[in-house]
């Protein structure tokens, strides 16, 4: 029974380090990925200090990469965090196992001193000669029997634990070393931040001396995002009242073929002529839902597009973000409100098509195009693009190419913005972009 409780305890223990092996594997993934963004970034902020004039666009990757580096140090604190609680798991192993030798030893010393004083043929036979009965005697002898090949069991079960406890205490050693490690990068990336705030501070400064050329980069962009907002807006508006007017007109339908064929029948049976039911729902009572899933297919679409979310292809092949969704405060503070993500990527990077829809909308919007693809009931826009190759109404598939990003002559960033919306509401694109 002991046997069989000692392998569960192993069982579990083997479960409970798999888990946390698969956590921290994704956390050094993470991490991995988190250096290489940061890396790229370094590389074009560099490149704006040898331009020496700062602009937004030193300011904009200051930015990201101060989010990025508190990112890491979140990454960071999570894999300390993993590693105190591998730390004390191991910890509370190494003490099981001692516990247990300890309990092995006390009962093989126990084993041996029976078989010491019992070693003799003499002995032996006045244990056997000693029963009661036959079949105690029996049962004795197998005792004896089978004696030998316990204590030789418990011995190599012994062995096995004390090679075990070894490695425990090793991989607790490993342990340590690697927190302890992780806590030297963790110190070197708060010192790193430290910097780069010290320098957006600065960048901020130097801009506050060129007001006129930055309040105007600033209103200049702006605008731009207020009529791509705009644009966005009515294009989806639109698609919904198209919906509402292709349901309303397949219900007019449907309700006339109903009464021709009820007053057919009436006629044909000799029976005055039925009274026209009550009207279904109108269209424009129905929810935006139920109106752009009105088909089997838009459904379908609908549901696959959901069933993707956390898992669909970005819309350039190669990027990092700049910008997240939701409310956000300048340096500058000025407040701001994204509702998608600005995406830095190289310069003529290709914006492809996150997942099968329909084009609805292509347009310009201050001298870069705007692409609306619709998804059932989701819409998703793709927009500072400086050419296409779709046009509205065409059918798109997953990853397709429908252009490319465009480059802002002034900064020279190379970014696209990418939305996603159920209905008229944005939803943050990052939780339904695969991991990059």
């Amino acid at each position: 029974m002991k046997f069989l409780k000692a392998v569960f305890f192993l069982l579990l223990v083997l479960a409970a380090v798999n888990v946390h092996a698969q956590s921290s594997d994704e956390l050094k993934r993470r991490k991995a990925q988190l250096n290489k963004e940061l890396e790229q970034l370094n590389q074009d902020y560099q490149e704006t200090l040898n331009n020496k004039k700062a602009s937004l666009k030193q300011l904009s990757i200051l930015k990201a990469q101060i989010n990025l580096r508190q990112e890491k140090i979140e990454n960071i604190n999570s894999e300390v965090r993993l590693l105190d609680n591998q730390i004390s798991e191991s910890s509370n192993n190494v003490r099981s196992l001692q516990s247990q030798l300890d309990q092995l030893k006390k009962e093989y010393a126990g084993m041996i001193l029976f078989a010491y004083r019992n070693q003799s043929a003499y002995n032996k036979m006045m244990f056997l000669f000693a029963s009661k009965d036959f079949n105690q005697a029996y049962k004795r002898l197998k005792y004896l029997q089978q004696f030998g090949t316990y204590r030789e069991r418990q011995a190599a079960y012994i062995q096995g634990t004390q090679k075990e406890l070894h490695v425990k205490i090793n991989e607790l050693d490993r342990t340590k070393d690697e927190k302890n490690d992780l806590l030297k990068d963790q110190q070197k990336e708060k010192e790193t931040l430290g910097n780069e705030r010290n320098n957006q501070v600065k960048v901020v400064s130097d801009l506050s001396q060129h007001e006129g050329i930055l309040k105007k980069q600033q209103r200049d962009l702006q605008a731009k995002i207020v009529k791509t907002n705009r644009a966005i807006n009515e294009a989806i508006r639109r698609e919904i009242e198209e919906a509402r007017r292709r349901a309303a007109e397949e219900e007019r339908r449907r309700a006339e073929e109903a009464a021709r064929l009820a007053a057919a029948k009436a006629k044909a049976e000799n029976k005055p002529a039925p009274v026209a039911p009550a009207p279904a729902k109108p269209a424009a009572a129905r929810s935006t839902s139920s109106v752009l899933n009105a088909t089997p297919e838009a459904a379908k679409l609908s549901n696959d597009f959901l069933g993707n979310r956390g898992g669909l292809p970005w819309p350039v092949s190669n990027g990092i973000i700049t910008q997240g969704f939701g409310t956000y405060t300048t340096p500058e503070g000025i407040r701001s409100e994204s509702t998608g993500v600005d995406i830095r990527t190289n310069q003529g990077s290709t914006v492809r098509a996150v997942f099968d829809g329909t084009v609805v909308k292509v347009g310009d919007v201050s001298g870069t195009y705007l692409v609306i693809i619709l998804h059932g009931e989701y819409f998703t826009a793709y927009s500072n693009l400086r050419s296409v190759t779709v046009a509205r109404g065409q059918k798109v598939s997953t990853k397709q190419a429908i252009g490319t990003v465009a480059t802002d002559p002034s900064t020279g960033e190379t970014e696209a913005h990418f939305e996603i919306y159920k209905g008229t509401t944005p939803v943050n694109p990052k939780i339904w972009l695969a991991p990059n």
